[in-house]
């Protein structure tokens, strides 16, 4: 086998493809950074608050009004997200989606010097724009990464690779977690380098974009350049002979032309759309108000009510635990399936945070009880990456041909980062009401999600584009949605599989 190939799943892995999507996961990388990168020195930017506003007016900040502004700085990443995540479609057609990624790492800059120069210029409000515009950053780049990985993946990885994206956002959480220690970048006076820091994945993945090729998928399908396509077929597969994957596109280009151009508001309109699209929007659900993020933004404070000593340790702890079953789920979701991962993924979660409740209220006659709230919130952000965590990002681009997708991208990143913003935003407030009884609220909601899952979700391992969207054409007009789809995963999605160049051309 040349240099530089690999062997995973029984398809060839090029150097290409892993650079490719090496490149692109940088993205997801900054994501879970910033995600992360909040919690550890809360209580020291919370003092320079403090100290900004004691300055400026020469009392101290009201501890209401604090609260309220280390809210906003939390959850007006989430607004940005938000707004940028309704642009994801018209970017990536724009542009393309190669090129999409690269015009979004300057949004990284301004964010991250926003972040990094907001002590020295004694300003908060830089510090909630520069979390307002990071946001924005990673709200485009959650639509893109999964979007060029899963067309440029091969259907046989799609889902493993799929996973990466996940795993990069973990990985990043955890990177944050680790630097954000005092010893480290989270001192007094380190922490505008801790935000500031950012911007270094965003300067490596500018330095290989251009070693990468742009999704064939897109380049044939919707910018009609057969010979590029077939380029960077050739390019990410290592092999001359590519007809039959240009085969699927054309076959699911063909579909296209058939049908007019898809806008957001025609995907709830259209009995083919409407099915796939609340899929994709319960999914997003599913994964942000499961309660995850109310443990990566507040588990320090979490760990401190659970009597936890060193609850920075113990965060990172977690950190470790989500990297490590996402890890797992990327070598499960092939074997197993989406659909069932998403499953064990719920009802784990379910179960655990049930635990942690009744381990929380416990605490206080039964002091061991903040060992098991230890091992629930671990146990719940393990089921959170064996399932709810990667699938639902990659499982929407699987739902949707090339023609709906980037609108249908644009409309589920929307639900994840309106959820998001909502769970960011109430959290601590809900938790000040409902005391140790707050993750009861998540435990009904991902109970409802395990139900929704089991009933109206489908299994797509191992089908192609083309063979998801012709299942949800066929059933367009008659509800529920077979969970084996009818479809047989050993035979090619058409007939024109099975010609080689010569014929195709």
């Amino acid at each position: 086998m040349p240099a530089g190939f690999q062997q995973l799943g029984g398809e060839v892995v090029t150097g290409t493809l892993a650079l490719s999507v090496f490149t692109a996961v940088l993205g997801s990388l900054q994501f879970g950074y910033n995600i992360g990168v909040i919690n550890a020195p809360q209580k020291i930017i919370e003092q320079d608050y403090n100290a900004t506003w004691l300055h400026r007016y020469g009392e101290p900040i009201a501890p209401g009004t604090l609260t309220s502004l280390w809210s906003l700085s939390v959850a007006i990443f989430s607004i940005g997200g938000m707004l940028s995540s309704f642009c994801v479609g018209f970017v990536s057609e724009w542009l393309g989606r190669r090129k999409a990624m690269l015009v979004n790492n300057l949004v990284a800059f301004i964010g991250g010097g926003l972040m990094g120069m907001s002590k020295v210029s004694r300003s908060f409000e830089m510090m909630v724009m520069g979390r307002f515009v990071i946001g924005a950053y990673c709200g485009l780049a959650s639509g893109l990464t999964p979007m060029y990985v899963g067309e440029i993946a091969p259907t046989s990885l799609r889902g493993a690779l799929g996973t990466l994206h996940q795993l990069a956002i973990v990985i990043g959480i955890l990177i944050a977690q680790v630097l954000g220690l005092e010893s480290l970048l989270g001192s007094e006076d380190l922490w505008p380098v801790l935000m500031g820091v950012t911007i270094l994945p965003t300067i490596l993945q500018m330095a290989l974009l251009p070693f990468c090729p742009e999704s064939p998928r897109f380049l044939y399908i919707v910018r009609c350049q057969e010979h590029h396509a077939k380029s960077g077929l050739r390019r990410l597969t290592g092999r001359q002979e590519v007809g039959y994957m240009l085969a699927e596109m054309k076959e699911e280009k063909r579909r296209m032309d058939m049908e007019r151009k898809v806008s957001i508001p025609e995907l709830f309109r259209s009995p083919l759309y409407r099915q796939p699209i609340v899929i994709a929007i319960m999914l997003q659900l599913s994964q942000q108000l499961s309660g995850i993020n109310a443990i990566f933004y507040y588990s320090t404070s979490i760990f401190i009510k659970a009597g936890i000593q060193s609850p920075v340790y113990a965060t990172i702890g977690a950190g470790v635990v989500n990297c490590a079953f996402t890890v797992v789920s990327l070598f499960l979701v092939e074997r197993i399936g989406r659909r069932t991962l998403h499953m064990l993924g719920l009802g784990g979660m379910c179960i655990s945070a049930v635990v942690m409740t009744v381990a929380l209220v416990l605490l206080d006659s039964v002091p061991a009880m903040s060992y098991i709230c230890m091992l629930a919130i671990c146990s719940f952000v393990a089921f959170f990456e064996v399932g709810p965590g990667p699938i639902p990002w990659f499982f929407v681009a699987e739902l949707f041909s090339q023609g709906p997708r980037p609108a249908a991208m644009a409309v589920a990143g929307f639900s994840n980062w309106t959820a998001n913003f909502i769970v960011g935003m109430s959290f601590q407030y809900i938790a000040h009401l409902c005391g140790p009884y707050v993750f009861l609220i998540f435990a009904a909601l991902l109970l409802f999600f395990l139900v929704f899952t089991f009933f109206r979700v489908p299994e797509t391992r191992g089908k192609s584009f083309d063979q998801i969207a012709a299942n949800f054409s066929q059933r367009s007009a008659g509800g529920m949605i077979d969970m084996d789809m009818d479809l047989d995963m050993d035979k090619p999605s058409t007939e024109l599989d099975y010609l080689g160049e010569d014929e195709l051309n």
